[in-house]
């Protein structure tokens, strides 16, 4: 049985392939499931104001991705919680999954090849390496 699944989305059009395929799951009202967004950084001594606590709607510049998922929230019958984070995308969920002893990653994959999958990396990659846990990798999918 999942008892934690962390659901890793980003801003791309791949969230709403990872979000179909969380809705495949049957869950549990027991089921605790962490919708995550990594804020990337550029420099390791840049401060954003996703790693402070938040008071008002006008302090934090994240608002439109809380909003996001909250939405998503309100899909489920179960626990849930919203995490934003800055840092390097792949260790941040990797780091999350750790805190919240995740049973279950899923995250999508924007299908980077050659050059760029050099240079940006692939994040779905890294997490499926080094996640302690099962990593179900989302492919966007046209109908």
């Amino acid at each position: 049985m999942l008892n934690t699944i962390l659901v890793a989305v980003d801003d791309s059009p791949t969230a709403k392939f990872v979000i179909e395929a969380l809705s495949q799951l049957q869950l549990q009202p027991t089921t605790n499931v962490i919708f995550s967004h990594v804020v990337p950084t550029v420099a390791s001594d840049f401060d954003l104001v996703a790693d402070r606590p938040h008071l008002g709607s006008d302090e934090f510049p994240y608002r439109h991705i809380e909003k996001q998922l909250r939405g998503y929230q309100d899909q489920l019958d179960c626990e849930s919680e919203i995490e934003i984070v800055a840092g390097d995308p792949a260790e941040e969920i990797i780091r999350l999954a750790n805190i919240y002893q995740a049973d279950l990653i899923i995250i999508g994959s924007r299908g980077l090849t050659g050059v760029k999958r050099i240079l940006q990396g692939s994040v779905s990659s890294q997490v499926v390496s080094e996640a302690n846990c099962s990593v179900w990798v989302v492919k966007e999918v046209e109908d």
